[in-house]
């Protein structure tokens, strides 16, 4: 097998697997939901350097686009301001 990760040791990559086939269905879910959540914060941090002037509500609306696209974020976040 090769290596995941080019950083780790293999013994600790090697327990990372083990640990992860383990897991209950339900903390998989958990930890999913987690990395879920990271990644919507670097979206958002990422948003929020590219847009400093933005609005929180500009800001979710930009996020709905980049996840959604921008046909879907307009159907699901209607056609508002922060739309434009």
């Amino acid at each position: 097998m090769t290596a995941l990760y080019s950083d780790t040791h293999p013994k600790m990559e090697a327990l990372q697997i083990q640990l992860w086939r383990q897991a209950t269905p339900t903390r998989k879910m958990n930890m999913l939901a987690q990395l879920n959540k990271s990644a919507q914060m670097l979206a958002q941090a990422g948003l929020r350097s590219q847009y400093p002037q933005a609005s929180e509500a500009e800001l979710r609306f930009k996020l709905a686009c980049m996840i959604l696209g921008d046909e879907l974020a307009h159907k699901v976040c209607g056609e508002t301001d922060h739309a434009k």
